[in-house]
């Protein structure tokens, strides 16, 4: 029985794992245009919105219908004007006005700024930010480290391809020594 849960539990962690190798690939193909079962991954990158989000924390924002997004919710949009042009932006909603065109437009702003973002357009929002990933913002903030990097990325890839070889030389010696004793 023991053996039945550990096998359940390792399927279980490698589709989650499956899964946001996929997320996070579709959205840096896409770059974020395309979202997952209606989520999207970010990663804070700057100090905009501290002490609520640190830089380094993964966000997950659920993509939400215009109408349905508050005064306080933190969006996740594209940004269209000046420096924030064509960069994902995660920001606090602080107003809300809809247009004589019957569109959301909305004014917000990062904790941590003094001034106003650019006007936001409900066309640009990708959604409303409803988790902070603990686990996630740890292993990025590891990751993300050369060290980090090198302990994470580099060495499982070069053990993994180490040990193929070695089966691989292994399999090709025993086949030879079978051949050496018929």
């Amino acid at each position: 029985m023991k053996k039945v849960i550990l096998k359940v539990l390792k399927y279980f962690f490698i589709v989650i794992f499956v899964l946001f190798v996929s997320m996070v690939c579709l959205q840096r193909f896409s770059n974020n245009r395309v979202s997952l079962f209606n989520f999207r991954l970010f990663t804070v990158i700057s100090g905009s919105m501290e002490p609520k989000y640190k830089i380094g924390d993964v966000l997950v924002a659920v993509e939400t219908d215009p109408k349905d997004v508050k005064v306080g919710d933190v969006i996740s949009y594209l940004g269209a004007k000046g420096s924030f042009a064509d960069k994902v932006i995660t920001h606090q909603v602080i107003k809300i006005e809809k247009g004589s065109d019957g569109k959301y437009y909305y004014h917000a702003k990062g904790l941590a700024n003094a001034i106003e973002d650019p006007i936001v357009r409900e066309d640009q929002l990708y959604g409303v930010v409803k988790y902070r990933v603990v686990t996630l913002s740890f292993v990025y903030k590891i990751v993300g480290t050369p060290l980090g990097f090198f302990i994470f990325v580099v060495l499982p890839i070069i053990y993994i391809i180490g040990s193929e070889l070695v089966a691989s030389l292994l399999e090709k010696e025993q086949k030879r020594r079978e051949k050496l004793g018929q």
